[in-house]
């Protein structure tokens, strides 16, 4: 792509910072700017509201600038950054859904690392510092960027299932769930694309392979799921890795998916000192997340902390699911007094606690043997702790020090 155009970039943040590199004196504008001042590799940044689209003739905005910011509702040539590394990235794989896409693009670089695969996106390395002579392109893609994505498309596409999230980002459900879906409607013939089997209708002259569960993906690929080591939601995950495998490389490497290990905060299992079980799930910030952690554990009583900013969602299906389980629930975070109310309403057994520490010292009185002790929030952690990974870490910090 040229670069003697006016670039403007939107956001002075991990996503966009590497653009600087690729374009010359590039300006940035950001909402945290209150002067200018000068950035990385000679560009600048400044107020956003210095930002004049008669000015510009292009604008690349990080994903995370929700449609409503006076930026985007000013730009006249708005692109994402997949669009402006279009015409030069490699062989790429994009990786969506609403739980379970970080871990899925983990799992397929590990199975393709010997071919040449380097995993980026919205995870680890920016577009901007990936490497272009790369042979393939692992990207996990949040619904964020294909908003905002109009000409960059994917040669395979895995999308895991979806629920609700991000809903106040993108205002509604619907929206939300064609953002997932847009890459599909600009994928070509040699294209393939894995999708949940509630989406196989959809527009796209892309190969489609629908799916409906982790049998229907072992079956379809011809994968014995029993020779796969990950179970509950990871399975799924280790399936769709090992699906892109096959389909580019006709091969089923059992010992390699194995020998992939997990990254911490999801459905992690430690014990404290009386050799109880406790599952540190913090990665769990939606209700899909949270319902697949409950089913992993779901014959035994749980013991389950639930609770944060859930951002207006609405949460009546965890309920209803909660309603069938052998559980006490224990209420953390700004929205407890809403879960409080859901909870009455379908007879769940709960407690209302000051906070994470609280529903630790309570359910540690109460847990059995036998029990599960689960935090897995089905919220978002920003209304307390600076990250979920904090969040968890407090957690497991808390259950260390159980005598």
């Amino acid at each position: 792509m040229k670069t003697k155009k006016r670039i403007s970039i939107f956001g002075y943040g991990t996503t966009t910072k590497p653009l600087a590199k690729h374009i010359p004196n590039a300006v940035f504008y950001d909402d945290n700017c209150s002067e200018t001042y000068e950035g990385l590799d000679g560009s600048f940044v400044r107020p956003s509201s210095e930002f004049n689209e008669n000015n510009s003739d292009l604008e690349i905005t990080s994903p995370g600038i929700p449609p409503f910011n006076p930026l985007i509702k000013k730009a006249k040539n708005l692109i994402s950054e997949y669009d402006y590394f279009w015409d030069a990235s490699p062989f790429k794989i994009w990786i969506s859904g609403t739980n379970g896409k970080t871990t899925t693009t983990q799992m397929t670089q590990h199975l393709l690392e010997d071919k040449g695969s380097l995993a980026g996106g919205n995870i680890g390395t920016a577009l901007g510092d990936l490497d272009q002579s790369a042979k393939i392109w692992i990207l996990e893609t949040s619904s964020f960027t294909m908003h905002y994505t109009n000409k960059a498309t994917p040669n395979i596409y895995v999308l895991l299932p979806l629920s609700p999230d991000h809903l106040s980002w993108h205002g509604n459900m619907r929206e939300y769930v064609n953002a997932k879906l847009k890459p599909l409607s600009m994928m070509r013939s040699t294209d393939v694309a894995i999708i949940p089997d509630a989406y196989k209708n959809v527009n796209t002259k892309a190969k489609v392979i629908s799916y409906v569960d982790e049998n229907d993906l072992a079956r379809q690929f011809e994968i014995d799921a029993n020779r796969v080591n990950f179970k509950g939601a990871f399975l799924a995950d280790a399936l769709l890795a090992m699906a892109v495998d096959k389909i580019l490389f006709k091969r089923v490497d059992y010992k390699k998916i194995n020998s992939f290990v997990l990254d911490p905060h999801r459905q992690e299992e430690l014990r404290d000192a009386k050799g109880r079980l406790w599952v540190n799930d913090t990665k769990a910030t939606n209700l899909d997340a949270t319902i697949a952690a409950l089913k992993r554990y779901k014959d035994s009583f749980i013991h389950l902390i639930l609770g944060g900013d859930d951002k207006g969602v609405d949460l009546s299906e965890l309920f209803e699911y909660l309603k069938t389980l052998n559980l006490k629930i224990y209420n953390i975070g700004t929205n407890k007094h809403k879960l409080a109310s859901l909870a009455q309403e379908r007879h769940v057994d709960f407690v209302t606690c000051e906070n994470l520490k609280d529903a630790v010292q309570k359910i540690d009185k109460n847990l059995q043997p036998h029990e599960v002790a689960l935090l897995s929030p089905a919220a978002s952690s920003l209304d307390e702790f600076s990250s979920y990974a904090q969040r968890g870490n407090e957690f497991k910090s808390m259950v260390k020090e159980i005598v």
